[in-house]
């Protein structure tokens, strides 16, 4: 499926674009809070392309990760991801939202415009329940954008993932306002 915003073409990743996520994951400032600042390996990225290919099959193409290049000039500005839940995969209603940009695209509103656009495919189109996003607890440009879409804190806690200076995380939550 394909989506797109008022800037941005997002596709769903396929079995050819480990080159974007190494472009993305090769940036000690991108990987800052979600390892610390290091660099992901090939065989990492090689990794988390094919569990979001499987992510892709499992639901249809529904869920998954979409690639977003800026409309005018083709530029591959990161991605963004909604799937269910890790720990409830069966769960169709509870989906987490998530990006990564390039540097060169923050504080440009980016993150605040794919977010958005995936609320809106999730509530309007899959007519989920809620929508989370999850973030360091000292990721205070993540939270803005969580908190500028409307999303609410529902908790802090230990995220299993995570290796850096902290894995502790907070968690932000929006109910569908449709139901």
């Amino acid at each position: 499926m394909k989506l797109e915003t008022t800037r941005f073409n997002l596709r769903p990743v396929g079995p050819h674009d480990l080159h974007f996520y190494l472009d993305l994951d090769s940036d000690p400032e991108v990987m800052t809070y979600l390892n610390g600042g290091r660099a992901g390996t090939v065989e990492e990225c090689q990794g988390g392309l094919e569990r979001t290919q499987q992510c892709f099959q499992r639901y249809n193409h529904k869920f998954g990760l979409w690639l977003a290049f800026e409309k005018n000039t083709n530029d591959f500005v990161g991605w963004v991801l909604f799937r269910p839940d890790k720990k409830n995969p069966d769960d169709l209603n509870f989906i987490e939202l998530g990006y990564r940009l390039k540097k060169k695209w923050w504080g440009k509103g980016v993150a605040t415009e794919l977010s958005l656009h995936m609320l809106d495919y999730g509530f309007n189109d899959l007519k989920v329940n809620k929508i989370f996003a999850d973030t360091l607890v000292n990721n205070f440009g993540s939270q803005g954008v969580m908190k500028k879409i409307g999303m609410s804190f529902q908790k802090e806690f230990d995220h299993d993932e995570i290796i850096g200076d902290t894995n502790r995380c907070v968690r932000y939550v929006l109910r569908n306002p449709h139901k």
